[in-house]
């Protein structure tokens, strides 16, 4: 039985998870606005809900022109950490998945595995962090690949995800590094099917061996691909609201997570890059439910798919499994 509940109230009540989010785009604003309210005023315009950006280069030089600033040392990545993982034990987030960009390792100079150690120790201990290594397609085969081959070594880096502008071509020798990272336990993601077509996700299935695509959601034009995704148990890590702030759908009720579902492939919701679009994982779960008419059962059935794919051990995600399936099945 559904609790009789409002919306927002049952989405609180849904035990959560968010495995699509970048640490630096996910930059609390008010430690900006905190530091220099001149030059952070309180509402900018692109943290609007109506905002759309024009293209991916307009949001990149957005997210890099404000998050770049402030992460400086692993101590900023630490107080960015803790108020970010602050605000997803308060809307029932248990598990995260958080990406830092490698790159910048080398733009302050700080080793990866300290900010690793940085973004994990702002944890609280009623949430479980698991971090992983992003990184654009052209890095693979640039200055960075003396430290891209050590990151097998690095303990505390449960995987790797390739991201970016996806106009980048995939490098040569990126599959080769994704299947040395696989098999040195490292879990491997790639963004595609965002602001490229259904080709990308194939491609990110078939040539680089993935199992966890961020987005995907473009597979939807082509249904041997999505047939593909189905078939091989991929998920995609969908973020509805940054879609549509990206204009890659028009609007929600454009958006095809429920077609992508219902064709079989598993699909997660989370934020992406709240720094850019101020919004949150309940608010995710609000949209599907106000722009698509997602059932409170449709719900709870996006929030298990989260955990189902949590590097989580079967005992810590049979509570969650255990609520959300009462849900589901009652």
């Amino acid at each position: 039985m559904i609790p009789d509940l409002s919306l927002s109230a049952f989405v609180q009540s849904l035990p959560k998870t968010e495995t699509h989010l970048h640490v630096e785009g996910a930059l609390p604003y008010e430690l900006l606005h905190e530091w220099d309210p001149q030059r952070w005023p309180e509402m900018p315009a692109f943290r609007e809900r109506g905002y759309r950006y024009a293209n991916f280069p307009d949001f990149e030089k957005q997210l890099l022109d404000n998050a770049l600033p402030w992460f400086t040392s692993a101590e900023r990545y630490y107080e960015a950490a803790k108020l970010m993982f602050a605000r997803h034990v308060a809307q029932n987030v248990k598990y995260v998945e958080t990406s830092f960009h490698l790159p910048v390792t080398g733009f302050i100079n700080v080793p990866g595995p300290e900010i690793i150690a940085a973004i994990r120790a702002a944890a609280p201990v009623n949430i479980t962090v698991r971090v992983f290594a992003g990184m654009l397609r052209s890095d693979i085969n640039g200055p960075l690949r003396a430290t891209i081959d050590q990151l097998e070594k690095w303990d505390n880096l449960v995987g790797v995800d390739l991201h970016g502008d996806e106009a980048m071509p995939t490098e040569p020798g990126t599959a080769e590094v994704w299947a040395r990272l696989r098999a040195a336990g490292k879990i491997t993601k790639c963004h595609a099917g965002e602001f490229d077509g259904a080709a990308r996700v194939r491609e990110a299935i078939e040539v680089l061996g993935v199992t966890r695509v961020q987005h995907g959601v473009r597979a939807i034009e082509d249904p041997a691909v999505v047939k593909l995704a189905a078939d091989r148990g991929v998920t995609f890590d969908v973020c509805p609201i940054s879609n549509i702030g990206l204009q890659v759908f028009p609007s929600m009720a454009e958006h095809p997570i429920r077609r992508l579902m219902q064709a079989g492939v598993r699909c997660t919701v989370s934020t992406d890059d709240p720094l850019c679009f101020a919004n949150t994982v309940n608010e995710e779960y609000l949209a599907l439910a106000h722009g698509l008419g997602f059932t409170r059962q449709e719900l709870a059935f996006v929030a298990r798919s989260g955990f189902e794919v949590a590097l989580l051990p079967e005992e810590q995600k049979k509570p969650s499994l255990d609520h959300l399936n009462a849900i589901i099945h009652g």
